[in-house]
């Protein structure tokens, strides 16, 4: 575990004023040991999150595009800890808040990021570190970033005809649409349309995931747990009035619902908190009349199982 001397000599407040200059290795091999090679060990970040390791050493030296996937990832455990024990998780952001969008955006690149070198239980860690922005949206600093996520503008991801069809059935929407781009700066035109894509990236990197999960036979827990929270997350989003307006019909156009409902996860005996997807159908009422009576019971049922 860490040692005491690690922490007198680079962060603890009581010794502000002999503190050895920042040293990136630290935080690598912290993270390393401590957090990734621990299995996030609740133990150990607890005991990191107790040091004020986020406040005085993590954030105070986060740089845009300069700091490293395991100080990013250790910012993540860090607040995610701070949620399950309760107590203010933001605070630390109000210093050099200036790098906070640039951090932000490390996250989401993270959580699309193809191949191997990010695991399952990191990107666990990046969707509920997601889930506790979207539902600390009166947080000006969190509201600033995931509000582009989740704007009408999100609907450039829908197919062309499904979003004339949503158009025309609100003609208000339609104005402030052609508001958006005329506003939309050219130079910025790519970042933008990556921020407005993201969500439904992510839905269709998830789906991808959850069809490599066989009806019979193992299963790795880690799929599994990343499921789970991928769905609370799509729960969250649905259940938020700021969020669930315009998120709600790309949710839809992505059949995410009907993809879960027919997946095999939903029908073995891992899949029991999977079931959940049970409450997306309350957004999406429609959707029933396609399901058959098997699989609504199949769902119904162990999303009350669940509870």
């Amino acid at each position: 575990m860490i040692t005491l001397s690690v922490n007198i000599v680079y962060w603890a407040p009581h010794t502000s004023e002999k503190h050895l200059p920042f040293d990136k290795k630290i935080v690598e091999d912290i993270y390393t040991k401590e957090i990734f090679g621990s299995s996030f060990a609740i133990r150990r970040v607890m005991m990191l999150e107790f040091s004020q390791y986020l406040e005085n050493y993590l954030w105070p030296n986060y740089v845009t595009k300069a700091s490293s996937h395991a100080h990013m990832m250790s910012i993540v455990v860090m607040i995610n800890e701070k949620f399950r024990e309760r107590v203010p998780a933001w605070e630390p952001f109000k210093k050099k808040s200036q790098h906070f969008p640039g951090f932000f955006h490390q996250v989401l690149e993270t959580c699309l990021h193809k191949g191997y070198s990010v695991t399952l239980r990191e990107q666990t860690a990046l969707l509920v570190f997601l889930n506790h922005c979207f539902n600390s949206m009166e947080v000006d600093l969190i509201r600033e970033q995931v509000k582009r996520l989740v704007s009408l503008s999100m609907w450039v991801s829908l197919q062309e005809g499904r979003r004339e069809q949503e158009l025309k059935a609100i003609p208000k929407w339609r104005k402030y649409w052609k508001l958006i781009k005329k506003k939309d700066n050219p130079d910025l035109l790519e970042q933008l349309q990556w921020e407005r894509t993201f969500l439904q990236r992510i839905m269709v990197k998830f789906m991808k995931l959850l069809e490599t999960i066989p009806e019979e036979g193992d299963v790795e827990e880690d799929k599994v747990h990343f499921c789970e929270r991928f769905l609370e997350l799509m729960i969250d989003l649905e259940a938020l009035l700021p969020t669930r307006r315009f998120f709600n019909t790309v949710l839809d156009d992505c059949h995410l619902v009907v993809r879960c409902h027919l997946s095999n996860l939903i029908k073995r005996v891992e899949g029991k908190l999977f079931s959940q997807v049970g409450f997306l159908l309350f957004y999406q009422p429609h959707l029933r009349m396609f399901m058959t009576d098997e699989i609504l019971e199949i769902g119904e049922d162990k999303a009350l199982d669940s509870l």
